[in-house]
């Protein structure tokens, strides 16, 4: 009796470690930890004692996650507020647009975390685009922009939605034309830039001073890494330590930005069906950039469903159940099997076999890295 209650006991406190200690295979720290040793690793204040994370060998550019750092202006668009006020005024300005209804601010509400919550967004006309409008909370540091990477700054990114057929269906000449008219707008531009002068690059260029500041707050992983142990649960915890290793998450979505700001093909192409979207293909003619889009930021990603660049998953939970399958392709359509430009999925997934408990940890660790989002109250009143 007494040996079996012995053996009991050991079997107990067996299965209690168990639940402590936490591995996922990882050949370059081959080290059990326990959520006590995750908590002091990770919580340090020092990236140097973080475990090993698990980094396919094609992954580019690494930078391993961190606190979110402070943007950087352009030496020729430096900031200034006068800039910001006016770009601010702009974002929130319709009258850039043909049918004088539509604003920057229509497709990146600051209310719903500078998205829209749709799937795919509205324009001229009630027409619908094809693609998800992102949140511009840290587009500071998204380089190139838009899914397909066609704008390689926030002043080139300006100036799409305004010629869009989609969007605001406008030519920049008369959207200037329609800003210089405005007199309000004369004094806003003279503190801004020195004369009351308006062109076409001044708007941009106060439109991306203004979208540089949107800037997420700091989360509490930020904190937790930076040295406050306190910060996160130990669920949230075990899913940094996934998110670095077993789940492989960090191979694109690395670096303070939460983004390799790379771009990946992950299956959503809808190649020669309905619905079709070949990403970067469509500015670059490159056969193998079929299907490829832009990573996005992890950053208040909990804030900003729905998610994928077509808008398809409503919840974090559906994505990271198909990305725990590895993604799987749907079936070619009849023909495609010998089509050479079939898209491939991107090598860096793969089949992951995380658990539901694992899951269930990750999910909550990207709910560590959203913040209370950053919201900016919208202009009183629009220059007259």
């Amino acid at each position: 009796m007494n040996i079996q209650k012995g053996i009991c006991t050991i079997l107990l406190c067996g299965a209690a470690l168990g639940l402590m200690s936490v591995k996922y295979f990882n050949t370059n720290d081959p080290v059990y930890y326990s959520i006590s040793d995750l908590r002091n690793l990770y919580g340090s204040g020092n990236p140097a004692l973080w475990p090993a994370a698990l980094i396919d060998s094609n992954v580019v550019n690494f930078q391993d996650i961190g606190p979110l750092q402070e943007p950087i202006f352009p030496a020729d668009n430096p900031y200034s507020e006068a800039k910001r006020n006016l770009g601010k005024n702009l974002f929130f300005d319709p009258r850039l647009s043909n049918s004088k209804q539509i604003a920057c601010a229509s497709c990146h509400d600051p209310a719903l975390a500078w998205g829209d919550a749709k799937p795919v967004s509205h324009g001229e006309d009630r027409q619908t685009g094809i693609r998800n409008s992102k949140s511009l909370l840290n587009v500071a540091y998204a380089s190139p922009l838009f899914w397909d990477g066609r704008a390689l700054t926030l002043e080139d990114q300006a100036r799409f939605p305004i010629v869009d057929p989609k969007e605001m269906a406008n030519h920049v000449d008369v959207a200037v034309k329609t800003i210089k008219k405005i007199k309000g707008y004369k004094p806003l531009f003279k503190e801004a830039f020195g004369d009351d002068k308006v062109t076409e690059d001044r708007i941009f260029k106060a439109i991306a001073t203004f979208e540089r500041t949107l800037v997420s707050r700091k989360s509490r992983f930020d904190k937790f890494v930076e040295g406050d142990p306190k910060q996160l649960t130990d669920q949230e915890i075990e899913g940094l330590h996934l998110f670095r290793t077993k789940a492989r998450c960090i191979s694109c979505h690395n670096s303070h930005y939460f983004s390799d700001n790379q771009f990946h093909n992950v299956g959503l192409t809808y190649y020669k069906r309905k619905y079709e979207d070949l990403g970067l293909y469509t500015q670059t003619d490159a056969v193998q950039d079929i299907g490829k889009f832009r990573t996005p930021s992890l950053r208040d990603v909990a804030h900003t469903a729905p998610y994928m660049h077509n808008g398809l998953f409503p919840n974090l939970t559906g994505v990271l159940n198909m990305y725990n399958a590895g993604m799987p392709n749907r079936i070619p359509p009849k023909g495609a099997e010998n089509d050479p430009n079939y898209p491939k999925n991107s090598e860096l997934l793969h089949v992951l076999k995380l658990d539901k408990e694992e899951l269930k940890a990750l999910e909550a660790f990207l709910g560590a890295i959203s913040s209370p989002v950053y919201r900016e109250s919208e202009p009183e009143q629009l220059p007259q």
